[in-house]
């Protein structure tokens, strides 16, 4: 092995983001709860249990709902589940095999009530039980707004399985088009309004939109920066920012780095500047509009945070990585075997 490995440095993207780490105090209680009952669907390898464990979810949720009641924060890591299994059962499935599963969560979702058909892949009946408790406690409006979301997302998550299988490589606005679906964002914004009864007009405002785009873009930057490492080693990083810049641009991949650093720079710009955009729906709603974009607007330092915190990403070193900003550039994988 190499004495002197090639690094990979992460710039310090969030350092002046506004909206400081925080976590839920209902985080270790409603993970040891999820995380129980998500074992005893038995719908991991021990390998990949194991590997989902280091992850640890259940910190991501609790960074990204500081304030939320605990059943949302129980709902967030259920989801979170379901994001985990859909990415195992598929990251290296052909778009046919994909479709058959994401049709199966997209069913599941709709129709919450409905018994699941015997033999049918467990992910159906993990999604199910998620969603039949989640409506329990949720608005109205979010439900619809996650229905419609989530559907979006899982459909996205089909199209990137035909890219894989055809090796097709898009330009970066045709991949940020199609990342801000898979990314998962938008459907996790819908727990923010999950205690709130907003109106459309509200969430489909040009204004709010916007800022929802630039907090998704955001996530997107960030997690790709610090899931490239990991992804190009596993040969599995055409579905990543940095070397989609790399291939567009003619850029080596510190200054694809660098070009994605400073276009979260100044997406971080319009997202502050977007907030004095905001219109008045009176006094009541616009405290909830307030909280609400605090919700989406924390979503990238949680991110960011529990990228270092978790071992996803970095193994034990995150810590330590967070603080020298340095990785080793990982070794491509031998994947004859394969």
């Amino acid at each position: 092995m190499d004495a002197h490995p090639k690094m990979i440095y992460l710039p310090d993207t969030m350092i002046n983001w506004p909206w400081p780490r925080a976590i839920n105090p209902h985080f270790e209680d409603v993970k040891a709860e999820v995380g129980a009952s998500f074992r005893d669907f038995k719908a991991l390898s021990p390998e990949s249990q194991e590997a989902f464990d280091k992850c640890d979810f259940a910190r991501l949720v609790a960074l990204a709902y500081p304030n939320a009641p605990r059943e949302h924060v129980r709902i967030g890591c259920e989801l979170m589940n379901v994001f985990f299994l859909l990415e195992e059962y598929t990251d290296t499935e052909n778009g046919a095999v994909t479709k058959v599963i994401v049709d199966i969560v997209i069913d599941a979702i709709h129709n919450p009530h409905k018994i699941r058909p015997e033999g049918e892949c467990i992910i159906g009946e993990i999604a199910r039980q998620f969603w039949a408790r989640a409506i329990q406690t949720a608005s109205l409006p979010s439900q619809c707004r996650f229905v419609e979301t989530f559907t979006a997302y899982l459909r996205a998550v089909a199209v990137e399985a035909l890219d894989r299988e055809q090796g097709h490589r898009r330009s970066i606005d045709d991949y940020l088009e199609l990342r801000r679906l898979t990314i998962g964002a938008k459907p996790c914004f819908t727990i923010c309004e999950m205690g709130m009864d907003l109106p459309d007009e509200v969430f489909n405002h040009p204004v709010i939109v916007e800022l929802a785009g630039y907090s998704i873009d955001l996530i997107i930057i960030g997690n790709d920066m610090v899931s490239y490492n990991k992804e190009q080693a596993a040969g599995s990083e055409n579905h990543n920012l940095i070397s989609t810049v790399m291939l567009e641009l003619g850029l080596d991949r510190g200054g694809a780095i660098a070009w994605a650093g400073h276009y979260h720079a100044e997406l971080q710009k319009r997202f502050i500047d977007g907030l004095a955009k905001i219109p008045s729906w009176g006094t009541s709603v616009d405290a909830l509009v307030k909280e609400y974009v605090d919700g989406i607007a924390i979503w990238p330092r949680a991110d960011t945070c529990w990228s270092y915190e978790g071992q996803r990403y970095f193994g034990t070193r995150g810590p330590e990585i967070q603080q020298t900003r340095l990785v080793p550039l990982l070794p491509k994988a031998d994947r004859k075997a394969a």
